[in-house]
């Protein structure tokens, strides 16, 4: 029997997309809402579509779910990956709608992407390329290749060591942040096709 994942549910996710793909390369998946399941996951991942105000609030709302998610990815060192919002949440804070806490994983904030060139149309909709910094090659998770974006605000990280790799948008912008056991990809892997399968597969086999 394989790793048991946690896929959290806590209304702000596309969930059956991201748990088909999951499955799609093997992985063992719970759609969950309780904090006790997270708590027995070997595993955990976090999805996010909407804004980052209505994500954080979503989650918070969900008793006993931050608890165990610091609990099991923070203290316990389980594997974890933050998909679009899910990868915003890890911020400090976040400035969609007025000013939001997020977990404080990975010091930042999330901003809105304000490109100097007005050609440069936002939200960043489409395929594009995801460039590995130099300190995150051979990250066990992380490689080059094209994936599939949507959004319109991005993680502005407080240390580079976290960005893991970047995309082009006008400006460089965060692809993927890692830290320790915790991993985040601001693009759709249930929506980059052979990329973003691979993407996840890495992450199943990760040993952090």
């Amino acid at each position: 029997m394989g790793d048991r994942v946690a896929l959290v549910d806590y209304g702000a996710g596309n969930l059956q997309s991201v748990r088909n793909a999951l499955k799609a390369v093997g992985a063992s998946v719970t759609v969950t809402a309780d904090p006790d399941a997270v708590r027995a996951a070997d595993r955990i991942v976090l999805p996010g579509v909407g804004s980052f105000k209505a994500c954080s609030q979503g989650l918070r709302a969900v008793p006993g779910m931050v608890e165990a998610l610091r609990e099991r990815v923070e203290m316990g060192g389980a594997p974890f990956l933050g998909i679009c919002v899910g990868m915003q949440l890890l911020a400090t804070r976040g400035l969609e709608h007025g000013e939001t806490r997020g977990l404080g994983w990975i010091p930042g904030e999330v901003r809105l992407i304000q490109p100097h060139d007005p050609q440069i149309k936002v939200p960043h909709m489409g395929w594009n390329a995801v460039a590995v910094m130099p300190h995150a090659r051979g990250h066990q998770v992380i490689e080059p290749g094209e994936a599939y974006f949507l959004h319109s605000y991005h993680f502005v990280v407080e240390d580079p060591h976290h960005v893991a790799a970047l995309t082009d948008h006008g400006e460089g912008l965060v692809a993927a942040v890692a830290r320790g056991n915790i991993c985040g990809l601001q693009f759709h892997p249930e929506k980059s096709q052979a990329y973003g399968l691979a993407t996840l597969a890495r992450f199943l086999e990760w040993r952090p």
